[in-house]
């Protein structure tokens, strides 16, 4: 029996339109957690915060992919 799986080639021609898209997203939910933080309090109000710490720190790599995919496009 032979193993005909072969990979699908690395097509990255919307690496950054699929990257925009999650810096979108991510942003979007950022700013729908600061809402609710409004209206929790303690641990529930922490875990948020450090939620939303992730998703800056996620945001910004996002955005150096982006900066990467400009760049393997100009080569």
């Amino acid at each position: 029996m032979t193993n005909n799986n072969k990979p699908k080639p690395d097509d990255r021609s919307d690496n950054v339109k699929k990257l925009k898209k999650m810096v979108k997203n991510t942003t979007e939910n950022m700013e729908a957690a600061e809402e609710t933080m409004e209206h929790t309090t303690g641990n529930d109000r922490e875990a948020v915060r450090e939620k939303n710490e992730r998703r800056k720190e996620s945001i910004e790599g996002f955005r150096r992919e982006i900066l990467d995919e400009a760049e393997a496009r100009k080569k």
